[in-house]
């Protein structure tokens, strides 16, 4: 059964329940929108000192914070530190470092702002992954006389990394260079070249001196005549509230909680994109349950909402009890998300131990959190060089950025970071620490979304047998081998033969053959192209399920439009299950004259409707994994090639048989 909503006090508000501000609700919906900045850069060049300069210039400071960091300044026997604005602790003055990522927010004509400040010091550099990932944009800082320094350019590559592409560069400490446009011109177009190798291109580069408030909110004729440009909040003003997508884009509901307020069932979380509003179907992922939006929760509100915009936290009710919790993602139907237990990311590891192949972590994105492995390593880049590594990797080392697949436990939830940056991006936690972050730089998205479930009863039911408990198990892991061709072209000779020649070698395996799947599963097919596309769904969901218990199934299927043998294989992926995609080739004439049930011949006399390359179109593949020409090799020769390509993807190193867990361990 799934667990009751937790009851709330009848005198309870919650906090996401909207509230009036200030005696009326701020326009543009029930929370007023902050933009998120991330202040990087090396531990040296002013971060804490330029964020204390901005508090206090725009007056954001809590009553008696000014006067404590001028108190503590003339301790120390020298003017206003801003820095001790920040530096709540006196260690960390003495150190003279940031030590935890710290959130403050303030105003500025209007807008308001969240800083995070991520600390710049080697050793606490894995606390930037967590405030990088909340970023929206970011406040790149160096000093003007030191230049770019290691920490500074990785920092450029952790945002790149992290998909913060919004960079305002503050060249800091002007003062000690005497305030030279020369100086800044040269690192003004340094920064901006290696910013440019990681695809970033800054709105602004803007000289300034945080120490004395040249450029940060006023203006500095006596020093800085030359700079015509914004001051640093200038031009955060002028980025404000503009997310790195559009906010009209998809509908990404993410819950945080699900509680019985009264007699409603409330169900509370953020609008990461889109809008949501009464009355709007929402199907919620995974496990696609649908229902429609019935209220928008609010307090003290003379008219009740109907809408609420993107970055909004907000509460609503549904017209059908569906079963939802924490971690759950609605969206509209006809724009969903992508559900898959397999992940295509681009990481940033900071753990000083390695991140191996197969090795746990929990990896981390929005109220979601699975369990899920490394299972491949495609590219390494050096960190401090950006080249590519190109020796084949067992391991992501620290400060090393890769391009990897991830295997999760269950179903995880997920954009391409590019289209929705919110469900993009993700940390990965080892034990109680963070470990590394990234974003997700492919997602396949379904191209039409199934009859959603409904119903309060029906969840994903998950075994205690990992797929590579299983690999480990067998051997070898399971996959989905399709064979594709037009009727005649050996798909049933070279799928008897491969079956023979993998049993032989101790490897688990199965055949689905179209014709055959007709005497049963699909015995209410007919053959309209309705219900050819039905069979093939009906066929790839049944040798998914086949693959997933350990089994290197063969299905030989004519499987004529590539639409539906790209479903099949994004529903494998989806699982996390390796699919081959064989493209058996012969030709029309070559197929009519072994014919061996006479089928070509029917049809050319119109006895047979709608076959395959007669009447009904074939799509040939454009890009196979495996081209087998069998009208102009033997069937022996054809046999060898499918028998070594299918060996490569299925068959485990030793090593990683004996790093894998046992048949009853957990992923």
């Amino acid at each position: 059964m799934p667990p009751a909503p937790k009851p709330v006090p009848k005198d309870y508000v919650p906090a996401f329940f909207p509230k009036r501000q200030g005696g009326a609700r701020a326009a543009g919906g029930p929370e007023e929108p902050r933009t998120s900045i991330v202040v990087v850069g090396h531990v040296d060049h002013g971060k804490s000192t330029l964020i204390g300069r901005l508090l206090a210039d725009t007056g954001s400071l809590p009553e008696g914070k000014l006067e404590a960091a001028e108190k503590a300044s003339r301790e120390e026997g020298m003017p206003l530190e801003y820095a001790f604005l920040l530096d709540a602790f006196l260690e960390e003055q003495a150190q003279n470092i940031t030590i935890d990522t710290t959130r403050i927010g303030f105003r500025y004509k209007g807008q308001s702002f969240e800083i995070i400040d991520a600390p710049g010091h080697r050793e606490f550099i894995k606390n930037m992954v967590t405030g990088a990932a909340a970023a929206e944009e970011a406040i790149l800082l160096i000093d003007a006389h030191e230049g770019l320094k290691e920490q500074t350019r990785r920092h450029g590559l952790l945002l790149s990394l992290l998909g913060v592409s919004r960079v305002i560069v503050a060249v800091n400490k002007m003062d000690l260079v005497q305030w030279k446009e020369g100086r800044f011109r040269v690192l003004e177009k340094e920064i901006r070249e290696y910013l440019g190798g990681l695809k970033i291109s800054p709105r602004e580069v803007i000289p300034i001196s945080a120490r004395e408030g040249s450029t940060v909110m006023r203006r500095d004729d006596q020093h800085l005549p030359w700079w015509k440009g914004p001051t640093l909040l200038e031009a955060l003003l002028a980025g404000a509230g503009k997310s790195q997508q559009s906010p009209e884009g998809p509908l990404r509901f993410s819950i945080q909680d699900v509680y019985r307020f009264d007699a409603r069932r409330v169900i509370a979380g953020k609008l990461e994109s889109g809008r949501i509003r009464v009355g709007d179907p929402v199907i919620f992922f995974p496990d696609r349950k649908a229902s429609r939006i019935k209220s928008i929760e609010s307090w003290g509100e003379e008219t009740p909402l109907r809408e609420v915009g993107p970055g909004q936290s907000v509460a609503v009710t549904l017209e059908e009890q569906i079963f939802v919790e924490r971690g759950h993602v609605g969206a509209l139907p006809e724009d969903p998300p992508v559900e898959s237990r397999e992940v295509r990311a681009r990481i940033f590891w900071l753990d000083t131990e390695a991140l191996r192949l197969q090795a746990p972590v929990t990896l981390r994105l929005g109220t979601q959190s699975v369990e899920a492995r490394l299972v491949a390593i495609d590219r390494v880049v050096d960190a401090e060089k950006l080249e590519a590594v190109t020796d084949t990797r067992e391991e992501v080392g620290r400060f090393e950025v890769a391009e990897v697949r991830l295997r999760c436990r269950r179903p995880l939830v997920y954009d391409a970071h590019e289209r929705v940056s919110a469900t993009g991006r993700f940390a990965l936690q080892r034990g109680p620490r963070i470990g590394g972050g990234g974003i997700i730089t492919f997602a396949e998205y379904p191209a039409s979304l199934a009859k959603p479930v409904t119903g309060e009863h029906l969840t994903w039911t998950e075994g205690r047998v990992s797929q590579e408990a299983r690999a480990s198990h067998f051997g070898h892991e399971g996959a989905v081998i399709w064979l594709t061709g037009l009727s005649g072209s050996g798909k049933s000779t070279l799928a008897v033969a491969l079956e023979s020649l993998l049993f032989r070698r101790g490897i688990g395996t199965m055949i689905l053959d179209g014709d055959n799947l007709r005497h049963g599963l699909c015995a209410d097919l007919g053959f309209s192209l309705t219900d050819r596309a039905e069979n093939i769904r009906r066929a790839g969901e049944v040798a998914k399920l086949m693959a997933e218990s350990g089994l290197v199934v063969i299905s030989s299927l004519i499987s004529p439009l590539k639409k539906e043998r790209e479903s099949v294989r994004a529903s494998c992926r989806s699982a996390g299950i390796s699919f081959s995609e064989i493209f058996i080739n012969a030709s029309i004439a070559e197929c009519e004259k072994r014919d061996p049930r006479g089928l070509y011949q029917k049809a050319r006399k119109g006895e047979i409707k709608g076959f395959t390359g007669i009447d009904s179109p074939y799509e040939i593949p454009e890009q196979p994994d495996l081209i087998l020409e069998t009208g102009k090799e033997k069937v022996v020769e054809s046999a060898e090639r499918l028998l070594s390509h299918v060996l490569n993807l299925v068959r485990l190193k030793e090593e990683d048989r004996e790093g894998a867990p046992g048949p009853g361990g957990q992923i």
